[in-house]
């Protein structure tokens, strides 16, 4: 089982949720009105004057299996409006109740 946290641009909001519905995440957390910046070219998204964007996140466990389809949408998203913001991250998890 693989852990994949999620942090995008709050307009991929509906994007996010199909995507993991598309590829059987029936559970996961979701954070809303985050602030963040990119660690290569993103900019930052502080909801302030300067910055007003803000940022949205997602965490899910899926199955191992799951992993590649759902990075490669991410991924494709991202090609489509790198300005936007997009960054998934996966790790093990190990253990569940």
């Amino acid at each position: 089982m693989k852990a994949v946290f999620i942090a995008y641009n709050q307009a991929y909001y509906t994007e996010i949720v199909e995507l993991l519905e598309a590829n059987g995440c029936r559970g996961y957390t979701m954070w809303e009105d985050i602030q963040g910046r990119g660690s290569e070219t993103g900019e930052p998204h502080l909801g302030n004057h300067a910055w007003p964007t803000l940022n949205n996140a997602v965490l899910t466990f899926v199955d191992d299996g799951k992993v590649d389809a759902i990075l490669d949408g991410i991924r494709e998203k991202d090609a489509l409006t790198p300005e936007l913001g997009i960054k998934a991250f996966v790790w093990a998890a190990e253990r569940s109740l």
